[in-house]
Formats: structure tokens, sequence, C-alpha cells
């Protein structure tokens, strides 16, 4: 292992340049999972779905393709939170897990929280400040959005 827990570093041939580790999990360490190469973006989400998803204001996750993520220990418990969404948790802690849209198959999201090291992670931009409770902090370094990124 190279760097802090959850942040390793993988030689894919001897001239290449290394790719990130990310490694994360649940709260009960039920599920562990690994993603490998860099996320394709990184944001706060503040709509109603995710809020009422994680029970929290809002929802930093990063994206990527499906070949990154390797599930290294357990299966998270799929569930549909609307007919194009399916969002994973933990079964046992109920840890909010990834996210999965119909329109983009190939893609999936996972909750930056659960990284070991979510530093390694930070978002670039903020998305659904439609929806956004009052009282929430936004960050006013990052792009903002009021719904989704129109570019994503």
């Amino acid at each position: 292992m190279i760097g802090p827990p959850g942040l390793d570093t993988v030689q894919t041939t001897p001239e290449a340049m290394s790719e990130p580790v990310l490694q994360g999990g649940c709260l009960c360490g039920a599920i562990r999972y690994r993603f490998l190469g860099a996320a394709s973006s990184s944001s706060t989400c503040f709509c109603k779905s995710c809020r009422r998803a994680s029970g929290a204001p809002a929802v930093s996750w990063f994206v990527g393709k499906l070949t990154q993520l390797t599930w290294l220990a357990g299966q998270p418990t799929p569930y549909r939170s609307s007919e194009l969404v399916i969002r994973t948790f933990c079964n046992t802690c109920g840890t909010p897990l990834s996210y999965q849209h119909r329109a983009r198959p190939d893609d999936i999201e996972l909750t930056t929280a659960t990284l070991d090291q979510p530093e390694a992670m930070p978002p670039s931009e903020e998305i659904w400040l439609s929806h956004k409770v009052a009282w929430a902090v936004s960050d006013s370094r990052l792009r903002h959005f009021s719904e989704e990124n129109p570019g994503d």
C-alpha cells in the first residue's frame, strides 16, 4: 500500500503513470469496495430524492464507470427509488452506497463520504440547488446548478 489507507496507487505498466485506487465501505464494514482510476465528476446534490434517501441536507457523489468498481466484501441491496433510478445500501447498517440512472447504464455514482479518504474526492460542483433547504450550507467556491449540470 502506498499513501494513506483507502488511497493506493497501482502501476498499470512501468511506463504508465499510476492510477488512483480508492477504497470505501459502509458503517458496519459488511460492504467494502474499490474504485480504480479517475472519476468523471464529483458533486454535492441537494435534490429532494437524495435528501430523503440519506436523511441529510445534501449528498456528495463521485461518478465513474461500472468497470472501475469492484465490490470487495458483501453486496449492497438495491432499491428502485424511481422508475429510472436504482440506489443501493447496506442491508445491515443502512449506509447509502450507490446510484444508477437508466439513461447512463455504464455509469455508477458512489457516495463520497463512504470513502476511507473522502478528502481524495472533493466536489467540483453543487447540483439541484433549486431543492436546497434554506438552512443547508452551500460552498460559494464551487460551480452551481439549479438542477443537474447540463454537461453531464
